[in-house]
């Protein structure tokens, strides 16, 4: 009889938003932050926010990784090259974004799918509410805590701190 064990953060691959597929294991031993984004939304100023902690803690082992996401409100309908040339030149975003994805229903990213079970939101909920959702990850790839869209990421920074 063999033992199954659950999946892990690390088993997990995504396109980047080139589109190239990258294993989640090449952040193993980083603490990660891990967010649904969108450009058209009224929590789109939290990419500064987040490039802020990202230059902050980067050195010391924090990844940021932005998944855009359509799924509410339509606030990001672009392409690829007009959500990274967005968040590059409107925020200057230099943290890794992904390919635009799905984080809720029957499409959603088998990521997000893991993230919502292992993190669930308010009453258990698994569903994501809204874009700027974000999960924090430890260094062994525990997911430790999700935060509302309406968390900044700067209010994260004590968190992120004791992870380090």
């Amino acid at each position: 009889m063999t033992t199954q064990t659950s999946p892990s953060i690390y088993d997990f691959s995504v396109n980047t938003i080139e589109g190239q597929s990258v294993s989640l294991s090449t952040y193993q031993d980083k603490v990660l932050l891990i967010v649904n984004t969108a450009s058209q939304c009224g929590f789109t100023p939290q990419y500064q926010g987040l490039q802020s902690v990202y230059n902050k803690y980067k050195d010391q082992g924090l990844e940021v990784l932005g998944f855009p996401c359509n799924q509410f409100g339509q606030q990001e309908p672009g392409s690829a090259n007009d959500i990274q040339s967005f968040c590059e030149m409107r925020f200057g975003v230099t943290f890794p974004l992904f390919e635009k994805i799905d984080v809720n229903g029957a499409n959603a990213h088998p990521l997000f799918k893991y993230l919502t079970k292992a993190a669930p939101g308010i009453f258990g909920t698994e569903g994501i509410k809204w874009n700027f959702t974000k999960f924090l990850v430890d260094r062994s790839g525990k997911v430790v805590k999700r935060y509302p869209s309406t968390t900044k990421p700067e209010d994260i920074e004590r968190d992120i701190q004791a992870l380090l």
